[in-house]
């Protein structure tokens, strides 16, 4: 045999070793990574299904929101798994790591307005200014909520029409919500004439709302003088309602009102303005000209 078939096989030998080598090292490299990711799973999962049934304790805890944490959290498990996986074949995870921030950065200043969008619904779902069913305004927004999502609020307006609004603009804006609270007030003031009896008006306004079942008796109805207006003299009768027959019960005491006062003779002005006509006073005659 010459030299040179003996330094082929010798290299041949030693590719062969490394080879083994090699194979070796990286079985159990790779027996470790799948290891790794099955346990990576189930964990994912269990992780996911224990957070979802915990947040399900917690009372009144919106349903989209705990299934947007709870599948957040298997995301979150995912990902340190293929990062622990990657590092089991000498990948260097700081690069990946710094990778997936930069990636994340320049995702996040692309979707800005749907990220902010999201935040706010979190903010909305967990804070609850407002339920679906309840009635809200909130800048030039009104109407009764439909459903509450991660995005956008629906909202169907009082004509009717469907409007589909963005989380931010709804959490930036003061929400004032009319179906909260189990009780509201109303003042029904209504101006009578300067020459009607203004107590008999105030007991007129009190037993319509006294006879009223849906006015409530505490706190007890109220009437009272509020201004002296320029036509009439403003008298409101203060009372409280149930929330649900807040609109209902304005609109029938207001129409009893005005039959009230009518059959007994308390007139309601209309707008009147005093207007005093001063007479110009002749003017003065000039002297005549003397001729020159």
């Amino acid at each position: 045999m010459d030299f040179s078939t003996e330094n082929m096989i010798q290299a041949l030998e030693a590719a062969l070793r490394e080879a083994g080598s090699l194979v070796v090292s990286y079985s159990f490299s790779i027996l470790g990574a799948v290891v790794l990711l099955v346990l990576g799973l189930i964990i994912a999962r269990m992780m996911e299904k224990w957070s979802y049934r915990l947040l399900g304790e917690i009372r009144g805890f919106d349903e989209t929101l705990r299934r947007f944490l709870s599948k957040g959290l298997r995301y979150v498990v995912l990902v340190l798994v293929l990062v622990t996986v990657l590092a089991q074949f000498g990948v260097q995870t700081a690069s990946i790591i710094a990778a997936l921030g930069a990636a994340g950065l320049a995702i996040g200043l692309a979707l800005q307005g749907t990220l902010q969008n999201i935040a706010a619904g979190i903010m909305l779902l967990v804070l609850r200014p407002f339920r679906v069913g309840e009635f809200i305004t909130a800048g030039s927004i009104s109407g009764t909520v439909v459903e509450i999502g991660l995005f956008a609020t629906e909202i169907k307006m009082l004509d009717g029409v469907y409007m589909f609004a963005p989380n931010s603009e709804l959490w930036n804006t003061p929400v004032t919500n009319y179906s909260r609270n189990p009780q509201r007030r109303y003042d029904l003031t209504i101006g009578i004439g300067y020459s009607d009896d203004i107590d008999l008006a105030k007991k007129l306004l009190l037993d319509l709302a006294g006879g009223d079942n849906r006015v409530l008796s505490e706190p007890a109805p109220e009437a009272f003088v509020i201004e002296l207006g320029d036509s009439a003299v403003n008298v409101t009768c203060r009372y409280w309602t149930m929330t649900s027959n807040w609109w209902q019960t304005r609109l029938d005491l207001t129409k009893a009102a005005k039959t009230a006062f009518d059959q007994n003779g308390i007139s309601i002005p209309f707008p009147q303005r005093d207007i005093h006509y001063i007479a110009n006073e002749p003017k003065a005659k000039k002297p005549a000209r003397k001729a020159g």
